[in-house]
């Protein structure tokens, strides 16, 4: 018997080794949660006389024949062609096998026995089956394989030497033998849901008898997932609310009164219930773990500050991190100018009490970084703002009180602990994570399931809304001159216009400022050669005029900021103020295009996304987003957030070349369809998969391998509801050991260093 803790060299043999290697199965536990991509239903065996065109097939037969040959296809294409002959001791079948690689090809030996399954096919008069699936059985294994035409077959992820029929019979080897610990599911627990159990599971997972059988194995396997995951997670709430962290009690007559007392607005209901909140967390002796998730423009910088300024007044520091310099400029920019003399403290002008606002970022000079260094290890500077340079080892601070941490899914584990770390002594800092991309609530409880999360659901007054719309090139050129006579409008009106590429462009491979999302595939439709920004009349050579037929053209690569900016500076736009931005320009021309678009002494700002979260320019009333599809939903709604920020009517077009009915024009059209970023976040996470969510920044949640984040969102609000109530009852466990063990087996992983970071 083994365990699930066993090595699998011992149970399924040699083949353990491409396993580990290929696969990263390295034990009896890896291989029984190494789970189906899908599962197929042989058909009925059938004998070679009965096969009909079209239907699907299983034959059980003996090889006879193999030749190989390369052949050319009428385009000209060269295949490797295998034809294999098989009899069913009466009768001859051709099998047609293309491209096989040569350890696929080795099956093949005349006289061994197989099953294959496909589709049959008649070609030439002749019935053949044409790629079907191979499982060649041993002489040792035919015995009780009868039923193998009916029965379901798991189709497992596979790799070279590890194909899916080996894994399969790794599998029926292990659970034939496995020794399984009690069931981690405490008994109640499984009853009152009516979950089959541990060992009942895994088959009917691997091998179902009936598809029935598949789906409770996998309802009882996802909650699994969610379950232990939850209670790791309650674990940790529970384990920080014990760490020390000093109170921060701000007095009444402070910073922060006198910041409130100068506000030209009215706080909304959400700010200042949000704002009560994270105070009243903050003068706990435990540190606050808190994420506050907001609309674009919601107000949450307002939050963030008053949060700050509380630490202050409390004798401590905050420290903001953000993900670009574009965004760390811009919060120095807008938190300076709300402070106003309040942020300046020490120097003529300042208020009486007021602090010192520094930034810190890698491209400063060595002058200015080594002031920012002293003001921040010093005390002298209440509120620290700056990029990763923050988290280099030399920062230092006197007392850290609050960091704040701003579109936090930009960064990883391990620059947050950084930055953590550097509190005084052994006392945690209070941490408030901000994004503005709206966050669907089983991805919440998941990837943010130890944080304490918080909505701002309402925009601030006088704020207009933004409408949207989908620009189709496809088929319309004169598209192209509507947008740009548009843009021209609102800068004739006294207003400003964003354009966003997808891309730097340039002969530079590195376009650091690409999406970070994965959109849907664009790239399969015949495009039409454009000069996007050339003035009707100046385009070149194939390209469409008013009245031409469309011309075909080769796929183009997604348009890029070098190559737009100069087209519509010398073409449509050719008497308006144009400048560019993308994240390869120098910090400091970068910092003077934001303050020259800020101030008004620039009409048209063409970029890529580093506008994407922060800058706010309330003349900014449209955005020309070019190549759209080539962006995720979430991000679309996060760009288009820059606009609309003042009280005149905004709007944001989407210009594509889709046509309609692509999958990626449909996303374009639910975009421009609302407003609501929750409700695209939702439709975001339909669209892609749970993978990328769970992935990339978001390490060590790889173990999620049955439960959806679409699927099965009740299942996982209701395990968060158990976690939590068992782990207030019992945080170490005592009277659950079975899952207790299970908790350890999770945290024994790489994920461990992610659960302890996070």
């Amino acid at each position: 018997m083994a365990s699930l803790d066993a090595p699998l060299r011992p149970v399924v043999g040699v083949i353990a080794a491409t396993l580990g290697e290929k696969l990263d199965l390295r034990t009896v536990g890896d291989l029984v949660r190494h789970y189906p991509r899908r599962w197929e239903k042989r058909g009925e065996l059938t004998d070679f006389r009965d096969l009909v065109p079209g239907e699907y097939a299983t034959i059980f037969a003996v090889i006879s024949k193999v030749v190989s040959k390369r052949i050319t296809t009428k385009t000209n294409k060269s295949l490797n062609k295998t034809d294999v002959t098989v009899t069913d001791g009466t009768r001859r079948l051709v099998l047609t096998f293309f491209n096989q690689k040569v350890w696929q090809q080795s099956r093949f030996q005349e006289g061994a026995a197989a099953f294959f399954s496909g589709k049959v096919e008649l070609f030439n008069g002749k019935l053949q089956l044409v790629n079907p699936e191979v499982d060649v059985v041993e002489d040792d294994d035919i015995a009780g394989r009868a039923d193998f035409a009916g029965e379901i077959l798991a189709v497992y992820p596979a790799v070279k030497d590890a194909d899916t029929v080996k894994i399969r019979r790794c599998m029926r080897l292990v659970l034939d033998t496995l020794d399984l610990p009690e069931d981690p599911v405490p008994r109640a627990i499984r009853d009152e849901f009516e979950f089959i159990g541990y060992r009942e599971a895994l088959e009917g997972i691997h091998r179902p008898k009936t598809f029935a059988d598949r789906d409770r194995a996998r309802n009882r396997l996802a909650w699994d997932e969610a379950f232990i995951l939850q209670i790791v997670l309650a674990q940790r709430r529970v384990a920080a609310a014990g760490l020390p962290a000093t109170a921060r009690r701000p007095g009444t007559d402070g910073l922060l009164a006198a910041f409130d007392a100068r506000l030209p607005f009215e706080l909304t209901k959400g700010q200042r219930s949000i704002g009560e909140l994270i105070a009243t967390e903050m003068a706990a002796d435990h540190p606050m773990h808190r994420l506050l998730q907001g609309e674009v423009g919601s107000g949450k910088t307002v939050i963030a500050l008053r949060a700050m300024l509380a630490v202050i007044d409390a004798g401590g520091q905050a420290a903001l991190l953000a993900p670009t310099e574009v965004l760390a400029q811009q919060h120095l920019r807008s938190i300076t100018d709300m402070l106003g003399d309040l942020a300046l403290a020490g120097q003529l002008g300042g208020a009486e009490k007021a602090t010192t606002v520094t930034l810190l970022t890698g491209s400063l000079s060595q002058a200015a970084r080594r002031k920012a260094l002293l003001d921040a290890a010093s005390g002298a500077a209440g509120i620290v703002i700056g990029t990763h340079a923050l988290l280099e080892q030399k920062v230092q601070f006197a007392d850290l009180g609050l960091v704040v941490v701003d579109e936090q899914h930009k960064f990883g584990v391990e620059q947050r602990d950084a930055l953590r770390a550097k509190a005084r002594d052994d006392r945690r800092p209070h941490v408030l994570v901000m994004t503005a991309t709206p966050i669907p609530r089983t991805v919440a409880m998941t990837v943010y399931g130890d944080l304490d999360v918080s909505t701002l659901e309402e925009l601030p007054t006088g704020r207009a809304p933004i409408t949207t719309a989908v620009a189709p090139l496809s088929g319309k050129p004169e598209w192209a001159q509507r947008v740009w006579q548009r843009v021209r409008d609102e800068v004739a009106a006294g207003h400003q216009a964003y354009v966003v590429c997808p891309r730097i462009g340039g002969d530079e491979p590195d376009d650091s400022d690409a999406p970070e999302e994965a959109p849907l595939d664009a790239g399969d439709t015949e495009r039409d050669t454009f000069d996007f920004g050339a003035a009707e009349g100046s385009r070149g050579t194939g390209t469409r005029g008013s009245g031409s037929q469309p011309v075909a053209a080769p796929t183009r690569p997604p348009i890029g900021v070098l190559e737009l900016g100069p087209q519509l500076a010398d073409g449509y736009l050719h008497d308006l103020r144009v400048e560019i931005l993308h994240g390869r320009m120098p910090s400091d021309a970068k910092d003077a295009t934001m303050r020259a678009f800020a101030d008004g002494a620039v009409d048209v700002l063409v970029a890529t996304t580093v506008i994407e979260v922060g800058v706010d320019v309330a003349n900014a009333t449209i955005m020309v987003i070019m190549d759209a599809e080539r962006f995720g939903v979430s991000q679309l709604h996060q760009l288009r957030g820059r606009v609309g920020r003042g009280s005149a009517s905004s709007r944001c077009l989407l210009v594509t070349e889709l046509p309609a009915g692509h999958p990626g024009r449909a996303r374009l059209d639910a975009v421009a369809a609302t407003s609501d970023g929750f409700e695209l976040s939702e439709l975001d996470l339909t669209l892609r998969r749970e993978g990328t969510i769970l992935g990339g920044q978001q390490h060590g949640r790889s173990d999620l391998k049955l439960l959806s984040l679409v699927r099965d969102r009740d299942l996982i609000g209701t395990a968060r509801e158990q976690a939590t109530r068992i782990v207030d009852a019992d945080p170490q466990l005592l009277q659950h050991p079975p899952l207790a063990a299970a908790v350890k087996r999770l945290v024994a992983t790489e994920d461990a260093e992610f659960l302890e970071k996070a």
